[in-house]
C-alpha cells in the first residue's frame, strides 16, 4: 500500500512543508504524488512554479502533482450510484439527473479527499497531501467510520433476510416494495467505506503538523494532536516553518534577539512526543526548505524505518486480581482534563475531547462492567471498569 503523509496545520506553512516533503521524497528515489487538497489561494502553485489542475503532471524525476477536483469527484460518485439508484428514481416517478446538471454539494470536498487517498496499487510509493486544517481534516477522516455506523444501524445485514417477505408486503400495501437495488446499493456503499477505511487506518498513513514558527500556538497544537489521537491517527512530526535564523539569538539588535528568544521558547513548549522539524526564513524554495527540515532524518521520514505494530491507541489491562478492576487505556497526547467528556451508552462509550467526539464500542469483557472512574495523566486516558455482579460470571 502507498505510504500517505497528510500535512495539515497553518494555511501558510502547509503548502511549503508539503512541497518540501514531496521534493525530498522524489530526490530519495520514491515515486511521489503531491496532492493539493486544500489550497484555495494556490500557494502550492507558487511553491512549485506551475499551475496545478485535476490531471497529474510531472514536475521532476519521480515527482508528480495534482489538484483535487471536487466537481469531477462528485460526478464520479453519482455515476457509481446511478445504476443502483435508477430503480429508485423509477419507483418515485422522477427522471435521474444528467451529468451536466450535477454541481458539487457541501461536503463534497471531504468526500473527494477520501476518494483521492485510494491510489491504485503500485502507482506511487508516496502520497503527500496538502490537507485541510486539523479540525476539518479530523472530521473528514472520521467520516467513513461514522457513515459505516449509520449504515449498519439503518440497513443492518440481518435485514436482508426480510427480502423473502417483499411479495407479501407488496400485496398488503398495494405498491412495489424496495427490491434488490437498495441492498445492492448498501453493499456497494459498505465496500467503498471499507476500502477507504483500509487506507485511513493503515499504519502507513500518518499526519504531519506544519506550523508557522513565530505565530504557532502550543495549546492549539496539543488540541489538534488530541483530536487526531482520539480517532487513532498517527502523528509523525511537527514541522515549524519560516523561523528566525539561529544567529538572530546573538544579534546586536536587542529587539531581534528578544524575538528570537521568544520563538525558541515557544517551539520548546511543543512537546507531543514526536520530532520537531525546523526551517528558517533563509530557506527559499522546496529543496532548500527540505534540506533544513529533514537534515537529520536520512529518509526515515518517508517510512523507510520500522512501522508501528499497533495503530489503534487503546489497550486493555486486567487488574482484577490486584485491584478488582479492568483498565482501558487510550492514548490522548495533548488532551486537557477540562475538555474531556465521557458518556456510557449501553455497549458504547462516547469520548469527547473539546470539539472532537467519538463513539467507541466497548470490548466484550467491559460490556459486563460499570465505569468506576477515569484519569488523564501524561497524555494517556485511563478508564477503570468494575465487574457488574449481575452480569459477571461468579467465581468458584
Amino acid at each position: 500500500m502507498t505510504r500517505v503523509v497528510l500535512v495539515t496545520g497553518d494555511a501558510a506553512a502547509v503548502p511549503a512543508v508539503a512541497a518540501a516533503t514531496a521534493v525530498r521524497a522524489a530526490g530519495s528515489g520514491l515515486r511521489t504524488l503531491l496532492l493539493a487538497a486544500d489550497d484555495p489561494h494556490r500557494l502550492l502553485d507558487e511553491q512549485l512554479g506551475t499551475r496545478l489542475s485535476g490531471r497529474a503532471v510531472g514536475l521532476a524525476d519521480g515527482l508528480w502533482a495534482v489538484r483535487l477536483d471536487e466537481q469531477e469527484a462528485f460526478r464520479h460518485a453519482v455515476a457509481g450510484l446511478d445504476g443502483k439508484l435508477r430503480t429508485g428514481f423509477e419507483l418515485l416517478g422522477v427522471d435521474p439527473l444528467e451529468s451536466d446538471e450535477l454541481t458539487a454539494l457541501p461536503g463534497t470536498r471531504q468526500l473527494a479527499l477520501l476518494r483521492a487517498l485510494r491510489l491504485p496499487d503500485g502507482a506511487y510509493d508516496l502520497l503527500v497531501v496538502a490537507a485541510p486544517p486539523p479540525a476539518e481534516l479530523t472530521a473528514a477522516l472520521a467520516l467513513p467510520e461514522q457513515l459505516d455506523r449509520y449504515l449498519s444501524r439503518l440497513l443492518p445485514e440481518q435485514r436482508q433476510a426480510a427480502r423473502a417477505l417483499r411479495p407479501l408486503l407488496a400485496a398488503v400495501v398495494g405498491m412495489p416494495m424496495p427490491a434488490d437495488w437498495i441492498y445492492s446499493a448498501r453493499s456497494w456503499a459498505a465496500a467503498e467505506l471499507a476500502a477507504t477505511r483500509a487506507v485511513i487506518e493503515s499504519p502507513r498513513t500518518s499526519v504531519r503538523l506544519a506550523v508557522d514558527a513565530w505565530s504557532c500556538s502550543p495549546a492549539a497544537l496539543r488540541r489538534a494532536a488530541a483530536g487526531l489521537a482520539l480517532f487513532g491517527h498517527r502523528l509523525d512530526a511537527v514541522a515549524a516553518h519560516a523561523g528566525l535564523p539561529a544567529a538572530a539569538l546573538d544579534s546586536a539588535d536587542p529587539w531581534l534577539a528578544e524575538q528570537a528568544a521568544r520563538e525558541r521558547d515557544k517551539l520548546a513548549a511543543i512537546d507531543l512526543g514526536v520530532p520537531l522539524l525546523t526551517a528558517d526564513r533563509t530557506a527559499e524554495g522546496p529543496a532548500a526548505v527540505a534540506a533544513q527540515l529533514y537534515r537529520e532524518y536520512q529518509g526515515r521520514e518517508f517510512g523507510a524505518g520500522p512501522e508501528p505494530a499497533e495503530r489503534w491507541p487503546w489497550t486493555a489491562e486486567d487488574r482484577l486480581a490486584e485491584d478488582g478492576v479492568l483498565l482501558w487505556r487510550l492514548a490522548a497526547p495533548g488532551a486537557e482534563r477540562a475538555d474531556l467528556e465521557l458518556v456510557r451508552r449501553g455497549d458504547e462509550l462516547v469520548v469527547g475531547l473539546g470539539p472532537y467526539r467519538r463513539i467507541l464500542p466497548l470490548p466484550g469483557a467491559l460490556r459486563r462492567c460499570t465505569v468506576a472512574g477515569a484519569a488523564l495523566r501524561d497524555g494517556e486516558l485511563t478508564l477503570r471498569f468494575a465487574p457488574d455482579p449481575d452480569l459477571w460470571p461468579a467465581r468458584k
